[in-house]
């Protein structure tokens, strides 16, 4: 497997990070993940306005400019022959005194890499079993809308979730509403409205939640961000999340109770699989 580290193209043997480096050592950084189809990371542009705005929020300038990622990150697929795959842009600090504070750690450190793209089920659409997770979020919390390269509560939601049986865990803010999934966004249905959290509650604006929101505007479906608790969500007629890695994913338990499923959520599913191919 060939890396992209640092302006070069090189072996997984030889892309090594300084134990110094401040995303080892604090989590001091960023990272975005894109689906490679057809040899081109789906929503590029958009996943980079994020990684843009997460940089000007801590301080950390991305090293190159989003054009000469998108250039690098075609290189990296082809050197590897991988065109159906999945992406990561990881962006750090880099190495600085020892210490919380940034000052002194003024060169970023960049990395990319390829990994095999998540399989489909023989049926061709995952359903996914959902856990509530017992960690909350922080409600309104700024740094929710970046992808930092800290994440412990979503790493033990979803040990919680595996040692459960369950494919995905929910969380909740400290208000005690639903957010979003570890992994995921999450979306519910009333009747015929298509309803997700809103940002202000604590969570990540995700790539592909936005991308949801598109297609429930160019289908004429109803739309509307609403707060919801996990008794709500119970009586849903259909949930649904979104995620780069896989796109629309359906939930057929929360919590060990069934599930309801709705037409509108496969429908959804099939447009951002048309999408996503499209390009």
């Amino acid at each position: 497997m060939i890396v992209f580290l640092n302006g070069k193209f090189v072996s997984e043997e030889q892309a090594t990070v300084s134990v110094f480096d401040r995303a080892f050592l604090y989590g001091d950084g960023l990272f975005e993940t894109m689906r490679v189809v057809n040899g081109k990371p789906f929503r590029w542009s958009e996943h980079m306005e994020r990684l843009r705005k997460g940089g000007d929020f801590l301080g950390i300038k991305i090293p190159f400019c989003c054009k000469s990622l998108e250039n690098f990150a075609a290189e990296l697929i082809s050197q590897n022959k991988m065109p159906e795959a999945l992406i990561r842009l990881t962006v750090s600090r880099g190495i600085g005194p020892r210490g919380y504070s940034p000052k002194g750690a003024d060169k970023p450190t960049l990395v990319m890499s390829l990994h095999p793209a998540p399989r489909t089920s023989s049926s061709g659409s995952a359903r996914w079993k959902l856990v509530t997770a017992s960690l909350r979020l922080p409600a309104g919390d700024k740094l929710a809308q970046f992808k930092t390269a800290n994440k412990l509560v979503q790493v033990l939601a979803r040990a919680e979730a595996d040692a459960a049986g369950a494919d995905e865990a929910l969380l909740l803010n400290t208000d005690g509403r639903v957010v979003e999934g570890a992994s995921s966004n999450l979306f519910w249905i009333e009747g015929k409205i298509v309803c997700t959290p809103p940002l202000a509650d604590g969570l990540l604006g995700g790539v592909t939640r936005a991308v949801a929101i598109e297609i429930c505007q160019s289908l004429s479906l109803p739309f509307a961000e609403r707060t919801v608790t996990s008794e709500q969500l119970r009586r849903a007629d259909g949930i649904f999340l979104t995620l780069s890695s896989i796109g629309v994913v359906e939930a057929i338990a929360l919590d060990g109770a069934t599930l309801a499923t709705s037409p509108i959520a496969a429908e959804i599913r099939r447009a951002y699989e048309k999408l996503l191919v499209e390009g």
